[in-house]
């Protein structure tokens, strides 16, 4: 088996794999002010940002060009590769994973496993490190598929966002509508549930929603039977990261904790400020 691992532009790469040879990455369309931009590669986090603030229109992404995807699959194939593991961000925030579901078998002699990863940015970055890990190591495509299924399984994230109107304008959190009108004094946290976005609790003040999400990734932590590494993902939110990077490095000394940032594509949805705190096993 010569196998090829494929992703998309949403998850946050390790440093370490970020040139693997057999890596590649899918860049994902994001809209602004009807100027369509690839994530990653004509568009980063920092410009992004900066555009956000400046834009006429409420930014908008899409699924990844088609023929693009097709043609990546094709000089893989024909490079030598007989199986490709495409892991990409959560079924309920893009319908990607379906639309490789419809073509995996448009290649005679080419396996293509699509992965969701009901998940998106480090954490699916992190299932990516394993899977080419995996297979640097020798391990057969069973192997890495039942080890994928076990870190979605064991993958835990909470969001706390400024605004919650990038996630209901956008479509993206069940229930959304409903929640804005009582949030005056409410600070929402946020979590995903089969891949979809939706309300985990009503805080009363945003340190004490950072206070009980730095908990539940705890408590989380404690019932997995391995070792897990924590999060801090933030959407150009540096400094409220690092003081959560500190925080959950003092009540949890034994962990890892690493900070990442929400590229272009998720920071459309969840909007600026954004703050995410999540654990995944290694």
């Amino acid at each position: 088996m010569k196998l090829a691992v494929v992703t998309d532009s949403s998850a946050v790469l390790p440093e370490e794999i970020q040139n693997h040879p057999d890596l590649s990455v899918i860049p994902i369309p994001v809209i602004i002010d009807g100027q369509s931009y690839s994530e990653g590669q004509d568009l980063e986090a920092d410009e992004f940002y900066a555009m956000l603030n400046t834009s006429k229109e409420f930014p908008k992404t899409s699924q990844p060009v088609l023929g693009e995807v097709l043609a990546l699959y094709e000089n893989l194939q024909k490079a030598g590769y007989d199986t490709i593991i495409s892991i990409h961000l959560s079924a309920g925030i893009s319908g990607f994973v379906s639309t490789l579901e419809a073509i995996k078998d448009e290649f005679p002699g080419l396996t293509i496993v699509p992965f969701d990863s009901k998940i998106t940015s480090m954490p699916m970055g992190n299932m990516v490190k394993a899977a080419l890990d995996m297979k640097d190591k020798g391990a057969s495509l069973e192997e890495i598929k039942n080890r994928l299924a076990y870190i979605r399984d064991n993958v835990y994230a909470y969001l706390i966002v400024d605004d919650l109107n990038n996630l209901v304008r956008g479509g993206r959190l069940t229930n959304g509508a409903a929640l804005l009108g009582g949030l005056l004094k409410i600070k929402p946290i946020l979590t995903f549930v089969e891949g979809k976005i939706v309300l985990f609790e009503k805080i009363r003040s945003s340190k004490k929603a950072f206070t009980r999400a730095e908990n539940i990734v705890g408590e989380k932590a404690a019932a997995i039977d391995q070792p897990v590494q924590f999060f801090v993902i933030h959407a150009n939110n540096l400094p409220v990261a690092l003081e959560e990077q500190a925080k959950l490095q003092a009540k949890y000394p034994e962990a890892q904790v690493t900070i990442g940032h929400f590229g272009p594509v998720i920071g459309t949805h969840l909007g600026e400020k954004a703050i995410g705190i999540a654990i995944s096993p290694y």
